[in-house]
């Protein structure tokens, strides 16, 4: 099998409006195409990071909370590539956000935080 690349990241959420305003506009992710599906009462947001990777956001009504930390088995994180991670965790800040202090990653020397989504799903920032 030759995988090309990763085609789509899919995150269900809790509350739709507040996860579209979290992804859209403090994370700056751009809108690609906003479907609500009437049959599933349900949204799904297909969202573009730097032009490459779709995130589609779906919301479900009364879905299950799941459990999740970076250390947690399964998917562990999502990480979103920067150019400049204090400037990156400002906005946060900005944004009544908070990120874990900045590491640094012992293999490669590059800096990078972890943060939550509103639903405590883990995200990293990792500067480029």
């Amino acid at each position: 099998m030759k995988l090309n690349k990763i085609h789509h990241i899919a995150i269900i959420c809790s509350d739709y409006k507040r996860s579209k305003n979290f992804y859209v506009n403090i994370l700056g992710l751009e809108v690609l195409k906003e479907t609500y599906r009437e049959e599933r009462n349900s949204y799904k947001l297909d969202l573009m990071a730097g032009g490459e990777y779709q995130i589609e956001l779906f919301s479900f009504p009364d879905s299950p909370e799941r459990l999740s930390y970076p250390e947690a088995q399964g998917l562990r994180h999502l990480a979103f590539e920067v150019d400049h991670i204090e400037e990156a965790v400002s906005e946060l800040d900005a944004n009544s956000i908070q990120a874990e202090p900045i590491r640094i990653d012992p293999v490669t020397g590059k800096k990078f935080t972890f943060f939550h989504d509103p639903d405590r799903l883990p995200l990293e920032l990792y500067e480029k």
